[in-house]
C-alpha cells in the first residue's frame, strides 16, 4: 500500500470534501463525505502512479510523514 499523505477539506466552492495528495502532482479527488473523498483519493493515487509508469515518468516515494490529515 502505498502511504502518501492525503489532506482532506470541505470546500463551499464545490460542496463536497477535496482530498489531496501534495507529493503527486495534480493528484486530487473529492466525495460527498470524508470517507469517499479519502476512498476516491486511494484510487486516484494508483490510477496517478499507473499512468506515471507508463510514460516512464518518476514516482516519488512517499515521505511518511504523515498518512492521514483532516
Amino acid at each position: 500500500m502505498n502511504k502518501y499523505e492525503i489532506i482532506i477539506f470541505w470546500s463551499d466552492e464545490d460542496e463536497a470534501f477535496i482530498a489531496d495528495v501534495p507529493e503527486l502532482p495534480g493528484c486530487m479527488a473529492h466525495g460527498d463525505t470524508h470517507d469517499s473523498a479519502l476512498t476516491n483519493a486511494k484510487e486516484a493515487i494508483e490510477l496517478w502512479i499507473k499512468t506515471a509508469k507508463e510514460f516512464g515518468d518518476p514516482v516519488p516515494e512517499p515521505k511518511g510523514r504523515r498518512l492521514e490529515y483532516a
